[in-house]
């Protein structure tokens, strides 16, 4: 075989390969897209919890939060304005001894009780954040 033929012979791999690895490409690209897509149709399906609704409400307790005969800080607790409810609170709120805010809870438009807490108790911080987090089964999203 002389030189020329080989340049040839070279040029068709290299080409075939190009072909070949954008093809793969295009494969790849395809599978990424298909996965983005389950994903996102996951996250719709995935329920969204959001804080309590406004509700008009009324304050009914506000009582001292003692653990082991140490006040820790004060409980508030609220009903709805709503007559269909027979819950003795619907909604509550726990502060510590300065006033800060740490968790709430409330009862949702569906009659489910949903809890949030400050992101820093639920990391484990020092600090509260002011930025809370809800809770369900037990662990903070």
């Amino acid at each position: 075989m002389t030189e020329g033929a080989m340049t040839f012979r070279n040029k068709i791999y290299v080409t075939v390969f190009g072909i070949l690895k954008f093809i793969a490409v295009l494969f790849f690209l395809g599978f990424v897209a298909v996965r983005a897509a389950e994903a996102s149709d996951n996250a719709r399906e995935q329920e969204i919890v959001t804080g309590p609704e406004p509700h008009d409400i009324r304050l009914v307790s506000f009582d001292p939060w003692v653990v082991e005969g140490e006040v820790m800080g004060t409980v508030a607790a609220y009903v709805y304005n709503d007559v269909t409810t027979e819950r003795p609170a619907d909604y509550w709120e726990l502060y510590d001894k300065e006033g800060n805010l740490l968790a709430v809870s409330w009862f949702d438009q569906f009659g489910i009780q949903r809890t949030a807490i400050d992101r820093g108790i639920a990391e484990q911080e020092d600090k509260l954040e002011g930025i809370f987090v809800v809770v369900l089964d037990g662990d903070p999203t």
